[in-house]
């Protein structure tokens, strides 16, 4: 059996959590600029098409950080 290192771990978990910060960082830059409570419309009002576009803009986001992460 080899022996697991806990650097390649630690450099994991510590990247997940850069790229969680921020996935939420740009999510709330977002919310901010637009002129609706976006979650609100999404949950209360049931505005399928805006939860369509911010799923489709956090996989974005989330596929950039993780390019820009993996190298």
């Amino acid at each position: 059996m080899e022996f697991i290192t806990m650097r390649p771990i630690l450099a994991s978990i510590v990247f997940s959590i850069i790229g969680i910060a921020i996935l939420l960082i740009a999510y709330f830059i977002i919310e901010k600029l637009t002129p609706e409570n976006t979650w609100q419309q999404i949950s209360k009002n049931n505005n399928v098409a805006l939860a369509i576009v911010f799923g489709a803009f956090i996989i974005g986001i989330s596929m950039i950080i993780s390019a820009a992460i993996h190298g």
